[in-house]
């Protein structure tokens, strides 16, 4: 992999419609296709079609939620949905989050009233159809994240942000089916001892340790982080971590960093906060609190060396204010519990409350490119290795809702 020539495909997602766009770099030039616009299907929100990645030939992949069936064409339709999407290492597989209705979190097409779905495709390289559905499985309410546990039964686990429970499949590469549900409710943290659903648990954040072989959930309603053998599905232990939104494993498996923003304690300040958790220990080991920063997503490099974080926008009034949304921060996490910072590099502006991040690496697991787009300017910068900015591409008008990197055949290829 040399790093010079890459190709990045993402999707602009402004509220009320969307572009997708395909950036190819070679021969020391960035090229930009905008993928031609379709008509809207004008369909209710979960009926729409759901944007699932390009051809090597630049033609849209589409689901229809009606019969989940894919389908290829040379429009996107403007009101097409992104989706997050989950690739389980070492398959072809990709999960896909159906997140339900806004208001209810509910998939009214595949589950009803009372749940929200995740989609399981086998992508076909090579093949005349690019993909085929394995299955929609109905889960709970809400946003999802998923989790894969390898094993002689491998397990994938789903959290339902809305009525605070984890659903548990059995990732048997065909029917996947829906093994247990665990209740996250916690007697101390609700006003009823009786463990009802929904509670206020608000799952968000989940990982597995191969070193502890422990699943570790963060519960965002209670500020802690549930702590469950997959083996039977009991919640072990708990780990209090205020101020935290997300969790995020280290690639050497012993910690976890969570990071969060402390909106109470100044009513004219945001506080960042990046918190080391030591699973051996079972304990925070090492927090810091970034003043005027919100941490909006961060990753590891794979040597596991480097902690990326980008910012973006929270809050309102005077803490928005002053939050700093044109920032990428650098931390040496190669000496964990310590996170000691690095850099902190000027890019452009996330007025918008995500901002995601791609790179390449080389075979030692260095990052070498780094992606960062800037929805308030409708760009992206390419970084080196060095965390010198080369390039500021522009990706489409400015005041995007957010950016979503696609995930088809990898958010980044490089050659």
């Amino acid at each position: 992999m040399s790093g010079h020539r890459w190709s990045v495909v993402g999707f602009l997602d402004y509220g009320d419609h969307g572009r997708v766009v395909r950036l190819i770099h070679e021969d020391g030039r960035t090229q930009r296709r905008e993928i031609p616009v379709g008509e809207a299907s004008g369909l209710p929100l979960m009926s729409r079609p759901v944007f699932l990645g390009l051809t090597a030939g630049d033609d849209v992949i589409l689901l229809d939620p009606h019969g989940d069936t894919v389908s290829v064409q040379e429009t996107c339709p403007a009101d097409a949905l992104p989706a997050y999407a989950y690739p389980e290492a070492g398959t072809d597989r990709i999960w896909f989050m159906n997140e339900g209705d806004k208001k209810t979190g509910t998939d009214p097409v595949r589950c009803g009233d009372d749940a929200s779905s995740v989609t399981i495709l086998h992508r076909c390289p090579g093949q005349r159809s690019p993909a085929r559905v394995l299955r929609s499985v109905c889960v709970g309410r809400g946003h999802h994240v998923t989790t894969f546990v390898p094993g002689e039964r491998p397990l994938a686990f789903v959290s339902n942000l809305l009525d605070g429970t984890l659903s548990v499949l059995e990732n048997d590469g065909r029917d996947f089916p829906l093994v247990g549900t665990i209740n996250l409710f916690e007697a101390d943290k609700e006003d009823d001892d009786v463990p009802t659903l929904p509670n206020h648990a608000f799952p968000h954040g989940m990982a597995w340790s191969p070193v502890t072989r422990r699943l570790y959930n963060l519960n965002n309603g209670y500020a802690t982080i549930a702590v469950i053998d997959p083996a039977t599905l009991a919640i072990e232990d708990r780990i209090p971590l205020p101020v935290a939104s997300n969790i995020l494993l280290h690639p050497a498996g012993r910690h976890l960093v969570g990071k969060g923003a402390d909106r109470k304690r100044d009513p004219e300040h945001v506080v960042g906060r990046l918190a080391v958790v030591d699973l051996a220990a079972g304990k925070v080991a090492h927090t810091l609190d970034l003043p005027d920063i919100y941490p909006s997503t961060y990753r590891f490099s794979p040597d596991g060396r480097r902690l990326f974080v980008t910012t973006a926008a929270t809050g309102k009034g005077a803490q928005r204010e002053h939050l700093h949304i044109d920032r990428l921060l650098v931390f040496d996490s190669s000496d964990l519990p310590r996170l000691e910072p690095v850099a902190e590099v000027t890019i452009g502006r996330a007025d918008c409350g995500r901002r995601p991040l791609g790179y390449l690496a080389d075979e030692a697991g260095a990052v070498t490119r780094l992606f960062l787009p800037n929805p308030s300017d409708g760009t992206l910068s390419v970084l080196d290795g060095d965390l010198n900015t080369l390039e500021t591409v522009e990706l489409g008008a400015p005041g995007m809702r957010e950016f979503l990197f696609s995930f088809w055949d990898g958010a980044i290829e490089a050659c």
